[in-house]
């Protein structure tokens, strides 16, 4: 059995190597999109968005109220990706710590 020390220095080891996989996730990008790519959100994988593109075709008076549901349907798009993309990250960082079955870190 470990003594307190030997659980302790694991510990830290363990929550440097998880804040590593926290600055990592800024890194990481990803892209969501709708109404088939018209418009786009490129985001990390830790939510910061980093652009927006949309098509030429939307930028017209008539398509507000529709430019907006897309913008914000390719903004849920990317957060999901983006939470896809940071639970496969924690999920690689953590596989080599000796954390218990079931337990699950925030992130």
């Amino acid at each position: 059995m470990p003594s307190l020390d030997e659980i302790m220095k694991m510990a830290e080891a363990a929550q440097a190597q998880l804040q590593a996989a926290q600055d990592n996730l800024d890194k990481v990008e990803v892209e969501g999109a709708s109404g088939g790519g018209l418009v786009k959100i490129k985001a990390t994988a830790k939510g910061r968005i980093l652009g927006v593109s949309i098509d030429d075709s939307l930028l017209v008076p008539s398509e507000k109220t529709m430019l907006e549901d897309l913008i914000a349907a390719a903004i849920n798009d990317a957060r999901a990706k983006a939470d896809l993309a940071a639970g496969d990250q924690m999920k690689e960082m953590t596989s080599g710590l000796p954390l218990p079955p079931g337990f699950k870190l925030p992130f």
